[in-house]
C-alpha cells in the first residue's frame, strides 16, 4: 500500500510540474525583458533605442530606452523618430513590386529600358542587367559608397550618371555585391513610370494606407519634429558624442526613411500577414513570397555557432537567414548617428524592430536576438555578454596589432615638387571633384563637404586629417592617403586614391583652376603672331581662342600668370610674354609635349 501511495504522490508531482511548465509557457515570454534591455543600454554605451514587437497582427511590446537628446535628458519613446538607413530598401523594392502588379514593368526586364539615363560601364552590362538583378545586388558592381557619401548631392540625375564610370568587379549574376546606386535606380524607375517623386510614392502607397503618420523621407522634416532623436557616436575617448544629421536625399531610395518603432510595426504586419493591413491589400501576396525568398546567395558556409542552420541569401531589399533554426528575414540600416534593424519570422508570425540613435551600433542585433530567444521558446543566450566580451577582445587585438605592425613609411623623403605645384582640381567621373589648395605654406583639400589637411607622408604621398566646422584638426590620421602622380613632363597630373578594398585605386585627373580675367587683360592678348602673322588670337565673348592655318580653332582656359591651357588638348598651353607699361603682349609661346615654340606679335 505504501509503495502504491508513493507512486500516486509521484504521479501528482509530475502532473503538477507539467502544469507549472505549461503555465510558464503560456505566460508572458517577455516578462522581465525591461531589466535586460536597460542593462544592454548601459553595457553597450548607447544614447538610446526604441523597440517594438509584433505577433500576428498585434503589437505585444513597445518601449523606449535611454535618451533621444542626451544633453537635455529627453527620453526615447516608441514614437520617437530615428533614421532607419538601409531598412528603407524593402520599401523601395516594394514600389517596384506594385509596378509589376500594374503591368508597367517586369522584374526580368532590362533596367536601362525603363530608365534611359542609367548607363553601365559597357554594352554587355547595359544589355544584360535586369530590374531583378538590381533588386538583389547581383549586377557585378561593388559598393562605390564614397561616391555618393563623400561627393554628396541632391541631384539624382547627377548621381545616377556616375554609374557608367563604375568598373565591374564581377560578371553579372556571378557574385553578390551590395550597391546603393541600384536602389537609387529602382526609385528613379518608379518616378519615371508614375510621374511622381519617390517620396510621393512612398507616402501614397505605404505611409498613408499603413497609418504611419510619424514617418517621413526628409531629414529637414525630421529635424523639426518635436520627438526626433539626435544622432550620436562614440568618440576616440570612448564617450558618447553628438554629431550632425546627414542629408542623403539624393540617394533617398537607398536609405532616407525616418520612422518610429511603433510606425514600423505597421510595415511588419504587412509582411507577416501576406501583404495585408487591417484586411486591405498593401502588397500582392505573390510579391511577398518573392521578396522574402532567396534571390541571390550572399555567401556560402557551414553551421558554426549554436549549431544553427547556415543560410545567407538576399531577397528584394531583405536579408534571408536562419536564426537558430527559424527562417528569418531582416535588413539593417546605418547612417550617420543611427543604426536600425527590421526583422520578421514568417512561419512564426513574429516581427521585431529596433532603432537606435548611435552610429554603427551592435544594439539592434543584441536586442532582437534577446527578444527572439524568448518568443521562439529557445534556450536564452547571453547576447549582451557575448557582445561586451567581443568588444573587449577586439580592443586588445587592435592594441596588439598596433604594436606589431611595421610602418611602411619611408622616412626622410621629400615631395618631388614645391607644395604649390600640387594646387589644383582633380576629377573622377564616378566620384566627383577634389579641390587641393596651397595656403599659408600648407596643403588643404575639399572632398565634397569634407575639409582636409594634407601632411607629407613620404615621396608624393600625403596623409589626411579632417577639419571640423570650427576649424579644429582631427588628431587621428585617416587610412586614406593621397598619392600624387606626375606625367612624363614632370608636372602633377593626378591623384591615386584607394577608396574601396578589393578594387584598383581611383585616379582623379588634374584640372587646373580657371582664373577669371578682366576684359582689358583679355584684349591685351588679341592679335596676330608668328611668320606673316598667321597665328591668330581672338575673343569670343570672354573666352580666348587661337587658330593656326590648316587646323581647327582651339578654345583655351585661363590658369593665371598669362598662361592658357588648351581646353581639349592635354599637355598643350599658351604663355604670353608681357612688359610693364606696354598694353599688348609682345609674344606667345606654344608649350607642347615635343617642345616650346615662341612666336612674336606682328600686330
Amino acid at each position: 500500500m505504501k509503495s502504491i501511495l508513493n507512486a500516486f504522490l509521484l504521479c501528482l508531482l509530475a502532473i503538477s510540474s507539467l502544469a507549472q511548465s505549461k503555465k510558464q509557457k503560456t505566460g508572458d515570454p517577455l516578462a522581465g525583458i525591461d531589466t535586460l534591455l536597460n542593462r544592454i543600454l548601459k553595457d553597450q554605451q548607447v544614447a538610446g533605442f526604441a523597440v517594438a514587437v509584433v505577433k500576428g497582427d498585434q503589437i505585444i511590446y513597445s518601449k523606449g530606452f535611454g535618451y533621444r537628446d542626451v544633453e537635455s535628458k529627453k527620453p526615447v519613446t516608441p514614437n520617437t523618430l530615428f533614421a532607419i538607413g538601409s531598412s528603407t530598401k524593402s520599401f523601395t523594392s516594394a514600389l517596384i513590386g506594385l509596378q509589376q502588379k500594374e503591368g508597367n514593368l517586369s522584374f526580368d526586364g532590362i533596367a536601362t529600358s525603363y530608365l534611359p539615363q542609367l548607363k553601365f560601364y559597357n554594352d554587355n552590362m547595359n544589355n544584360q542587367i535586369t530590374v531583378r538583378d538590381m533588386m538583389c545586388h547581383r549586377t557585378g558592381l561593388s559598393r562605390y559608397d564614397l561616391s555618393w557619401f563623400v561627393f554628396n548631392t541632391s541631384n539624382r540625375d547627377s548621381i545616377i550618371q556616375r554609374v557608367r564610370y563604375m568598373e565591374p568587379t564581377a560578371p553579372v549574376r556571378a557574385k553578390w555585391q551590395y550597391n546603393n546606386f541600384m536602389f537609387l535606380a529602382q526609385g528613379m524607375i518608379v518616378e519615371k513610370l508614375t510621374g511622381k517623386t519617390w517620396e510621393q510614392n512612398i507616402k501614397e502607397k505605404f505611409f498613408n494606407p499603413l497609418e504611419m503618420s510619424r514617418s517621413n523621407t526628409s531629414i529637414l522634416e525630421f529635424e523639426k519634429d518635436n520627438d526626433a532623436s539626435l544622432p550620436y557616436t562614440i568618440n576616440d575617448k570612448g564617450a558618447i558624442e553628438k554629431i550632425d544629421y546627414y542629408n542623403i536625399d539624393g540617394m533617398g531610395p537607398a536609405g532616407s526613411i525616418n520612422s518610429s518603432a511603433n510606425d514600423m510595426t505597421h510595415w511588419l504586419k504587412v509582411w507577416i500577414n501576406g501583404g495585408t493591413y487591417k484586411g486591405k491589400e498593401i502588397l500582392p501576396a505573390s510579391y511577398i513570397r518573392e521578396a522574402a525568398s532567396s534571390q541571390m546567395v550572399i555567401s556560402g558556409g557551414l553551421p558554426e555557432a549554436d549549431k544553427d542552420i547556415y543560410l545567407s541569401n538576399y531577397g528584394f531589399g531583405w536579408m534571408i537567414s536562419s536564426y537558430r533554426g527559424h527562417y528569418m528575414v531582416e535588413h539593417g540600416g546605418n547612417i550617420n548617428g543611427f543604426s536600425a534593424s527590421v526583422s520578421f519570422f514568417p512561419t512564426d508570425k513574429i516581427g521585431i524592430v529596433v532603432l537606435t540613435n548611435q552610429n554603427t551600433s551592435n544594439v539592434p542585433k543584441i536586442v532582437y536576438s534577446s527578444i527572439a530567444d524568448r518568443l521562439l521558446e529557445l534556450k536564452n543566450i547571453d547576447w549582451n555578454g557575448r557582445a561586451t566580451k567581443a568588444k573587449a577582445e577586439a580592443k586588445e587585438r587592435e592594441k596588439a596589432a598596433k604594436k606589431t605592425t611595421e610602418s611602411t613609411q619611408a622616412l626622410h623623403t621629400k615631395p618631388s615638387h614645391p607644395l604649390k605645384d600640387y594646387d589644383g582640381l582633380f576629377d573622377h567621373p564616378a566620384y566627383g571633384l577634389i579641390n587641393v589648395s596651397f595656403k599659408n605654406d600648407s596643403l588643404f583639400a575639399m572632398m565634397g563637404k569634407e575639409k582636409l589637411l594634407l601632411r607629407h607622408y613620404h615621396y608624393d604621398v600625403f596623409s589626411i586629417s579632417s577639419i571640423d566646422k570650427k576649424g579644429k584638426i582631427d588628431t587621428a590620421e585617416s587610412d586614406l592617403r593621397f598619392n600624387f602622380i606626375s606625367g612624363q613632363d614632370g608636372k602633377i597630373e593626378g591623384i591615386s586614391l584607394l577608396l574601396e578594398q578589393g578594387i584598383k585605386p581611383a585616379i582623379f585627373t588634374y584640372k587646373p583652376k580657371t582664373v577669371e580675367l578682366s576684359a582689358e587683360t583679355l584684349e591685351s592678348y588679341i592679335g596676330s603672331y608668328g611668320d606673316k602673322g598667321m597665328t591668330k588670337v581672338y575673343l569670343k565673348g570672354k573666352t580666348l581662342f587661337v587658330s593656326v592655318p590648316g587646323q581647327p580653332e582651339y578654345e583655351t582656359i585661363s590658369v593665371g600668370n598669362d598662361v592658357f591651357n588648351f581646353k581639349n588638348l592635354k599637355g598643350f598651353s599658351l604663355k604670353f610674354e608681357k612688359k610693364e607699361g606696354v598694353p599688348k603682349a609682345l609674344s606667345v609661346s606654344f608649350i607642347q609635349p615635343n617642345g616650346t615654340f615662341r612666336q612674336v606679335r606682328q600686330n
